[in-house]
C-alpha cells in the first residue's frame, strides 16, 4: 500500500469537463493531410488531446487547458528568432502547461521552422509539427471537430449497449452477480460487491481479497453522503482500487462496491460505473429498506396466524400500516386481490428469471405483495384495475381475476371469491371481476363450460328431430321445475298426467339416467340453462 493511500474524493469538477470520448495525439496525426510534417515525436501520441487552439501570444499558458494542440505562424518569434534563450523559454512554458504538440505554420513569417525552435521542442521533448502555407489553420481545427464527433458518436453508441446488456442483467435471476459480470465486460476493472456487515455478496474478476481491503471497506461503510473511497496496492490489477458506497434514501450504508484497475479509466468508463453504482443501490434498496414492511407483516403473520381474528386494535392497526406500506397505500384505503392466468404461449414463465416476471407484475399493480404460483400470480393491490391496466396486462398474453374491494381483516375471503372464478378465466380466456359476477352455480360456471355441460348431459335429446327435441326438452324443463310434481307439470303443459310420465320416463331412457335422484336433477336443471346457445338440432 502507498504512503498517499486514503481517503480521496474523485475530481469531478475536471471530470465533468472531460468529454465522454478520447481523441489521442496518434489519432489526430493519422487524420491530418499528409503535407504536415513531424519533425519532433514526444512520444505522447497515447495521450488526450482536447483540442486544438490557434494562438500568437508570446505567452498563451494562461488561456490553455492540459493537451491542447497550440497552433503558430512564428509571430513571438519574429526579429528573435535566434534568440535560444527565448525560444527556449517559450518552450518550456507550453511543456509546464501540459501543451499535447505544437504545429508551426509556414508563411507569412517564416518560410521554415526555425532552428531554435526544433532545438527547443527536441530539448524539451515537445511534439513539433510543421504546417505549410497549403493547409489553413482552419482546416486543421476542423478535422479535430469532425475527429470528435464520430468519436463521441462510437462512445454513445457504446454507452447505450452497455446500459442495455445492465439492465438485463438486473432482471437476470441472479441481479448482483450478472451485473458484476457485465460491468468487468465493459470495463477494465475488476469489481467486488460488500455487503453491509462487510461480507462478500458478489465478485467478478481476480484483484485483492477481502481481508486486505478491510481498511478501505470501514471507510466505505462508516462514512456519509456520496463519496469515492481510493487506495492503492501492489498486486496485478490493483495500482488504483476505488470504492462506492450503496446508500439507502436516507443515507444508510447498506454495502459498497469496490473496484481495482492498472490506470484511471476513461470519462465513458467511469459513465459506466456509475450507471452500475446506480443500479446496485436500487437493488440493495429493494432488498433492505425497501422490503422492510412486506418482511415485517410476513413474519407476524407467519408467527402468530391467528392474529387477524384475535389480535387487539393496536396490533392490527400496526398490520394496517404495514400492509399500506406494502400497496403505496393508506391504512384505510381498499385492496383488492388479483389473480393472473396464463392462457398463451407469449404468457410462459422466463424459467431463467422469474426475478424479472415478479418485477413486471409489481411494477404493473404498483405493490411488493406478489406471488408466483403455479398458474401464474397472485397479488394484493390497492389499485382498481381499470380497463386500461386490464389491457395491459392482457396483451401479454394474461388474464385476470380481479377481486373487489375488502380491506385485511376479509382478505383471505376475498381471496377464496378470487379463486372460486378462476378454473372459469382458464376455460373461457377471458378476465373477471368478483363484482360483475352473479354469484349462482350458473353464474360462476360461466357460458364456454355452461354450454359444453348442455352438449354432453342432453347430446341424446339433442341429437332428434326438431320436433321431438323441443317437446322432450319442454316437458324436462317443466318438470324439473316444478319439482317432478306430475299434476303440476301437466297443468303447466297443458298436457294429461299420463302423458307427461311417459314422456319423462322416455327421456329418462334416452339419458340413460336415474331422475329420482337429487344430484341428477341439479346436474340437468343447470345444462337446461344453457340449451338455448346451443346449434340447432336436424329438422
Amino acid at each position: 500500500m502507498s504512503p498517499e493511500a486514503g481517503t480521496r474524493t474523485a475530481p469531478a469538477a475536471r471530470a465533468a469537463a472531460e468529454r465522454l470520448s478520447v481523441v489521442t495525439l496518434e489519432q489526430f496525426l493519422a487524420k491530418l493531410p499528409p503535407e504536415l510534417t513531424v519533425l519532433h515525436d514526444g512520444g505522447n501520441g497515447p495521450g488526450l488531446l482536447r483540442w486544438v487552439e490557434p494562438s500568437e501570444l508570446e505567452d498563451p499558458t494562461p488561456y490553455l487547458l492540459d493537451g491542447e494542440f497550440l497552433l503558430t505562424a512564428g509571430l513571438p518569434f519574429v526579429g528573435d528568432a535566434g534568440d535560444a534563450a527565448r525560444v527556449d523559454a517559450y518552450v518550456g512554458r507550453l511543456v509546464k502547461a501540459r501543451v499535447g504538440a505544437l504545429g508551426f505554420g509556414l508563411e507569412p513569417y517564416f518560410s521554415a521552422v526555425p532552428d531554435t525552435v526544433v532545438d527547443a521542442c527536441v530539448r524539451h521533448n515537445l511534439t513539433l509539427v510543421r504546417v505549410p502555407s497549403t493547409v489553413p489553420f482552419a482546416a486543421i481545427g476542423l478535422e479535430f471537430s469532425q475527429l470528435l464527433e464520430s468519436e463521441n458518436a462510437k462512445v454513445f453508441r457504446h454507452l447505450a449497449d452497455t446500459n442495455r446488456q445492465l439492465m438485463r442483467a438486473v432482471l437476470s435471476a441472479r441481479p448482483e452477480h450478472e451485473l458484476l459480470a457485465a460491468l468487468v465486460q465493459r470495463v477494465p476493472v475488476w469489481a467486488m460487491l460488500v455487503g453491509a456487515d462487510g461480507r462478500v455478496r458478489a465478485r467478478a474478476g481476480s484483484g485483492v481479497d477481502a481481508a486486505t481491503l478491510q481498511p478501505l471497506l470501514d471507510r466505505l461503510l462508516g462514512g456519509s453522503g456520496p463519496r469515492v473511497e481510493m487506495d492503492t496496492f501492489n498486486v496485478p490489477g490493483s495500482a488504483l482500487v476505488f470504492g462506492h458506497p450503496l446508500r439507502s434514501t436516507r443515507d444508510a450504508n447498506l454495502g459498497a462496491l469496490v473496484l481495482g484497475t492498472d490506470a484511471p479509466l476513461t470519462p465513458a468508463q467511469n459513465s459506466v460505473v456509475s450507471s452500475a453504482v446506480g443500479l446496485l443501490e436500487l437493488l440493495v434498496r429493494q432488498r433492505t429498506s425497501g422490503s422492510l414492511a412486506p418482511s415485517q407483516l410476513a413474519t407476524s403473520l407467519l408467527l402468530h396466524p391467528d392474529s387477524l381474528a384475535s389480535g387487539g386494535a393496536r396490533h392490527i392497526n400496526g398490520l394496517r400500516d404495514l400492509l399500506a406500506q406494502s400497496t403505496s397505500s393508506t391504512r384505510s384505503g381498499p385492496l383488492r386481490v388479483v389473480q393472473g392466468n396464463r392462457v398463451g404461449p407469449a404468457a410462459g414463465r422466463t424459467a431463467e428469471s422469474p426475478v424479472r416476471e415478479l418485477l413486471q407484475w409489481r411494477r404493473l399493480f404498483d405493490t411488493k405483495l406478489v406471488e408466483l404460483t403455479d398458474y401464474g400470480f397472485a397479488a394484493i393491490t390497492r389499485l382498481k384495475v381499470d380497463d386500461a391496466l386490464l389491457a395491459e396486462v392482457e396483451k401479454l398474453g394474461w388474464r385476470l381475476v380481479i377481486g373487489d374491494a375488502t380491506e385485511l381483516t376479509d382478505l383471505s375471503s376475498a381471496y377464496q371469491r378470487v379463486t372460486a372464478l378462476r378454473q372459469r378465466v382458464q376455460s373461457t380466456g377471458k378476465s373477471a371481476r368478483v363484482g360483475e359476477v352473479t354469484w349462482t352455480v350458473a353464474g360462476l360456471l360461466g357460458q364456454e363450460a355452461g354450454t359444453m355441460l348442455a352438449g354432453r348431459l342432453l347430446e341424446p335429446l339433442l341429437s332428434q328431430d326438431s320436433e321431438r327435441r323441443t317437446a322432450h326438452l319442454s316437458v324436462l324443463r317443466a318438470w324439473l321445475g316444478e319439482n317432478g310434481n306430475w299434476d303440476a307439470t301437466a297443468k303447466t303443459l297443458g298436457l294429461h298426467r299420463n302423458s307427461v310420465r311417459r314422456q319423462v320416463n322416455a327421456v329418462a331412457e334416452l339419458l340413460d339416467t336415474d331422475l329420482n335422484q337429487a344430484q341428477v336433477r341439479a346436474e340437468l336443471w343447470i345444462a337446461l340453462q344453457y340449451v338455448d346457445e346451443l346449434p340447432a338440432g336436424p329438422d
